[in-house]
């Protein structure tokens, strides 16, 4: 399907779309100019984009291929590709790949996860799959066991290995514990979390001749964001033009930031999507634009729609309705999430305003433990696996939470991870 007329695609949501058009209701009947769009409301978004009586897609659900995204097991969230669709989504990534250093007759291993409706294993392996430059595919899955992989790695002479930093760093760690290294190694393709600079020792012990790039940046809800642009700093990328738009947007105000180096929060509209339309989509990133002729720009971390623990994907309402769930007597007043690394791996402390009387804190505390990882499972199972620290709790009183010093909002997701 060729890229689409702004217009015309604005135009056929309305038509198609409940959510939309209600969205757009009060909009001219033309609009022309992306900025005259608002930009997504994330919670009604999902709201609307159920499984059952679905009010965001565009036709009926009869042939499509679908994943779920993060969000807890309570409230999960799907997103949905007609078969052109995702072939074009995968085709435009697999040609991005490129840029992250692919080269004609490497050898790929897919460690990224896959399984119960989760996009990334499948998605990097049909990327590879539509490349445009030949390659040899090696689907191992983030499961399997570490010694299976470094035997197939081995066997197989494998120059590309792409997974997520966690999977990535715990076979370098494998390998190191053995005092074994796999020099044959030229690429690490990460993707799904950022790659720190306290990791990259241990993966140049296990991978001496390996260079550490991004895979690209894309998510199963938001699409393509951007593809790697070669250089030093892994964390540029451009986008995916004329397949989307990328917007970063002043966190306060909503305006486009069109000067370099002036952070803000990252939106994407994609010309192509059209049975679960994203246009002004808010990806759930922080960047700034580091050439705005050429289109770079540098992803900063997740913004307040959701944050990463290494490999577990979290979303602020999700916690704080979960939190709300445990705290039965109403006693907390303020939850902020705050994302540490050290020791090589993600934290996450859990940040509670409480109502200044010590008793019964610290069971109140221990619920709230257990209500996030009841629903999250992955979370305790990344940690007994020993790829991020177990979940904490503080409290304070509600002054102490961190807000924007210029509006004095509550800043629900400090991510104080940039530069560990």
């Amino acid at each position: 399907m060729p890229v689409q007329p702004l217009t015309e695609l604005i135009r056929f949501v309305r038509r198609h779309s409940p959510f939309y058009a209600e969205l757009y209701g009060e909009l001219p009947a033309r609009v022309t100019q992306l900025t005259d769009l608002p930009v997504v409301p994330q919670n009604a978004f999902w709201r609307a984009n159920t499984p059952q009586d679905n009010r965001l897609l565009t036709g009926p659900l009869h042939e499509a291929v679908v994943f779920k995204s993060g969000g807890t097991t309570g409230a999960p969230k799907f997103s949905f590709f007609t078969r052109e669709e995702w072939r074009e989504f995968t085709s435009a990534f697999g040609a991005g790949l490129v840029d992250s250093g692919l080269r004609p007759g490497h050898r790929v291993a897919d460690l990224f996860y896959a399984g119960e409706m989760y996009a990334s294993f499948t998605f990097i392996l049909d990327s590879l799959h539509h490349s445009p430059v030949s390659n040899v595919r090696l689907p191992i899955g983030g499961a399997a066991p570490l010694e299976s992989t470094v035997q197939t790695l081995e066997q197989f002479g494998v120059e590309v290995v792409a997974g997520t930093p966690t999977t990535l760093c715990a076979l370098a760690d494998h390998l190191a514990s053995s005092g074994r290294q796999l020099p044959r190694v030229e690429l690490l393709l990460f993707g799904g979390e950022s790659l720190y600079q306290d990791q990259q020792p241990l993966l140049a012990r296990a991978f001496p001749q390996a260079r550490p790039r991004s895979v690209g940046y894309a998510s199963v809800d938001a699409g393509l964001l951007g593809r790697a642009v070669p250089g030093a700093d892994p964390r540029i990328h451009r986008a995916f033009t004329p397949c989307t738009i990328v917007e970063i947007l002043d966190e306060e105000t909503g305006e486009p930031i069109t000067r370099a180096g002036v952070p803000g929060k990252v939106v994407v509209t994609d010309l192509r999507r059209r049975l679960m339309p994203v246009l002004r989509y808010p990806a759930g990133d922080r960047a700034e634009w580091t050439d705005t002729h050429a289109g770079h720009f540098r992803i900063l971390g997740r913004s307040e729609e959701g944050v990463r623990v290494g490999p577990v994907s979290l979303y602020t309402q999700d916690v704080q309705d979960l939190v709300r769930g445990a705290d039965v007597a109403g006693r907390v007043s303020g939850v902020q999430l705050v994302v540490r690394h050290w020791d090589g791996r993600d934290g996450l402390l859990l940040r509670l305003a409480g109502d200044g009387e010590p008793a019964g804190l610290a069971d109140l505390a221990d619920a709230v433990r257990k209500e996030i990882l009841t629903d999250r499972p992955m979370y305790a199972d990344a940690v007994d696996a020993g790829h991020i620290h177990p979940l904490s709790v503080e409290w304070v009183r509600h002054s102490d939470l961190a807000v924007n010093a210029r509006s004095g909002k509550l800043i629900r997701i400090v991510d104080e991870r940039m530069g560990s």
